[in-house]
């Protein structure tokens, strides 16, 4: 093989050494783009983890607060019977009342429901219209003096009295069902809240995930080229060293052939010139 041969392999090597250089700063780039990514992957997956912490203490408290509005809904459930036992037990006592004076109110009340109804809608002569209203007076008049009667009544007072009390507390428990369940609405809509914010999140981790599998899988396919190109120069470079070598022993024994040549004459008694005493003592025959 000769130089021109040793040549071009060294310049084979050159290209090859630019090749492993990019592929070697290309591998480089995308482990740190993997990294990157691995890094904003777990920053991620501990908001996750945060999150999904939030999420279960809303729904401890979502559930606690559903079992109180199921106590407070029994409770109400409980009062709402004691108010309607009391206002039976009042309606009973009105009757008894209403029969010892000799009228039935509730009758006198839907009677003066009908004519008033009456009056405001059907068509009529101006004289029937007053006696309507005549019959509306003498029956408000009535039903106020009866009403006056039966609140003087001790037992209807202190029925009246339940009644007020036993609706109170049937509102007042309803109201706190009403509050509980509105406090357990808000930490139901809280937990969903987060769970979506979750499930985003995830996704887009698993997003990440992806990316950073295929940017390995790149980084390793040129990792694979980038040992191929330095094996090819290494393989080149033992070439290079042999030929090298190769040429050196030849051009050595070309030497020693030329100085044994130069010797030979020396030992006849020629003549020799300064180069061809410099090439004797380079073979090391002086």
């Amino acid at each position: 093989m000769n130089n021109a041969s040793i040549e071009e392999l060294e310049k084979e090597r050159e290209e090859l050494q630019k090749r492993a250089n990019e592929l070697k700063r290309k591998r480089d780039e995308l482990h740190k783009k993997a990294k990157e990514l691995a890094e904003e992957r777990d920053e991620l997956n501990a908001k996750i983890r945060e999150l999904r912490v939030r999420i279960r203490e809303h729904k401890t408290k979502r559930d606690e607060l559903n079992q109180r509005v199921k106590a407070a809904k029994d409770k109400r459930a409980q009062l709402n019977k004691a108010y309607l036992r009391a206002k039976k037990k009042l309606k009973e006592l009105e009757r008894k009342k209403s029969v010892s004076l000799g009228v039935n109110i509730e009758r006198l009340k839907k009677e003066l429901r009908r004519l008033e109804h009456e009056q405001m809608t059907q068509p009529m002569s101006p004289q029937k219209e007053k006696e309507i209203i005549e019959r509306i007076s003498k029956l408000h008049a009535k039903i106020k003096e009866y009403e006056q009667k039966i609140v003087q009544d001790i037992k209807l007072k202190r029925a009246f009295e339940e009644v007020k009390i036993a609706k109170e507390k049937a509102e007042k428990q309803h109201a706190e069902v009403e509050e509980l369940a509105e406090k357990a609405q808000r930490e139901h809509e809280r937990m969903i809240k987060l769970i979506k914010e979750c499930d985003a999140l995830s996704r887009k981790v698993d997003e990440i995930q992806e990316k950073i599998v295929f940017t390995k899988i790149d980084a390793d396919n040129i990792h694979k080229e980038f040992i191929e190109c330095v094996d090819k120069i290494h393989q080149l470079e033992r070439q290079i060293s042999s030929m090298k070598r190769a040429g050196k022993r030849k051009e050595e024994t070309a030497i020693q052939k030329e100085a044994m040549e130069i010797f030979e004459r020396f030992k006849r008694g020629e003549k020799l010139s300064t180069e061809d005493l410099l090439l004797l003592q380079k073979a090391g025959l002086i």
